[in-house]
């Protein structure tokens, strides 16, 4: 039964990753805490992602010459930024004790750096960049996609990055199956047409229906070929997504699944001028997410829009996953400075839209249909 799993994370090691035998491999997770409050199921699927990390650290030592592996503490939301101890993993210790000596690296972690801050850790990190792994496989159930500690491994270091949080070893024989040449191409024509144009225009029978500019936004393809310099993306892969124009924004979003389940009723999310400004409904999860989005200054933006690429994508159950079926679209509050945007905080969640009505229009005003209740016309 574990001939099948173990096939793949060689494939993500070597074809995805492309890692060779002489490099520096990090793997990394996050372990529940006394302050979450799991369900037995949501904690049965946190016990079944530490099963499949040690299964990915136990394959990746036979493919590089050093695999480093740290468990820490979940920081309980998407988009914080990992612990000292990652840092110190991924960079290197003399690097971090540099960025601490000058002062620099609590404000980063704590995401309130300022950019003389940040320009002083680029430039500690650049004279240290040959310290750094080469490769990090970022398996925590809280996402690190959307920090200054992965912009600086890929940007600074040339590091690749696979990040999967919430992952699940049915994934492996599902949407990780997938033709990455096919999705490739496919993935990179949405991007282009995105970056193409400056308005967009969401709608769907379920009662979303919101616009926004991407004027001067560049469409980013997410492919899972991870084997070229300072790459990052998900695994299991499949969307093009942009930052949309901070402040621009403007009508309301209807949430129907949460990351990890269905919502009992839905759950309503005005938009006035780029950020969320009441969430209502009847579902219990209004006040959970009403919470996140005024816990800090910045959770309230409208920070992603994606396009799922993925056939084999199906669960609409896991976030990781379905943001990337074929048909969708999904958007995130929160951080998007690590993608062409301003907003830089502590928090990043994504929701998914299904049977979606896209509209994309450009400077001249001509319009272009790229979704119709579901299906993509690319």
């Amino acid at each position: 039964m574990w001939q099948e799993p173990i096939r793949a994370i060689r494939k993500i090691f070597r074809e995805n990753l492309g890692v060779k035998p002489g490099e520096r491999v990090l793997v990394y997770t996050d372990k529940p805490t006394r302050r979450e409050k799991l369900t037995p199921g949501e904690a049965g699927r946190r016990a079944d992602l530490r099963d499949v990390v040690h299964l990915f650290e136990a394959i990746g030592k036979g493919l590089c010459r050093e695999l480093r592996f740290h468990e820490y503490p979940a920081g309980g939301a998407h988009g914080k930024e990992p612990p000292r101890k990652v840092w110190e993993l991924a960079f290197g210790r003399a690097a971090v004790e540099a960025m601490d000596e000058a002062g620099v690296l609590k404000p980063i972690i704590s995401k309130r750096a300022k950019p003389e801050q940040l320009e002083t850790a680029v430039k500690i990190i650049k004279k240290r960049r040959r310290s750094a792994v080469d490769v990090i496989v970022a398996l925590s159930n809280f996402s690190t996609s959307h920090t200054t500690f992965r912009t600086f491994l890929n940007e600074l270091c040339g590091t690749r990055v696979a990040s999967m949080p919430l992952f699940e070893m049915a994934m492996l024989s599902g949407p990780l199956r997938v033709d990455y040449r096919e999705m490739s191409r496919l993935t990179r024509k949405v991007a282009v047409l995105l970056t193409k144009n400056s308005q967009v225009h969401i709608t769907t029978s379920d009662g979303t229906d919101i616009r926004f500019s991407i004027k001067g936004r560049k469409g980013e393809p997410d492919t899972g070929m991870l084997a070229g310099e300072g790459s990052f993306g998900n695994l299991p892969a499949g969307e093009a997504y942009l930052a949309p124009v901070e402040g621009t924004a403007n009508g309301k979003l209807v949430i129907l699944w949460a990351p990890t389940r269905r919502l009992a009723s839905p759950v309503t999310v005005t938009v006035r001028d780029g950020n969320a400004v009441k969430v209502t409904g009847r579902e219990p999860y209004v006040k959970e997410l009403d919470a996140l989005l005024k816990k800090h200054k910045g959770n309230s933006n409208i920070a992603e829009l994606g396009i799922g690429t993925n056939p084999l994508a199906t669960r609409p159950d896991n976030i990781l996953e379905s943001e990337k079926i074929l048909g969708t679209v999904h958007m995130a509050f929160g951080d998007n400075s690590s993608f062409g945007g301003k907003v830089k905080t502590p928090f990043h969640q994504d929701y998914v839209y299904f049977r979606p009505t896209v509209t994309l229009t450009n400077s001249k005003g001509e319009e272009t249909l790229l979704h119709k209740d579901g299906k993509l016309l690319v």
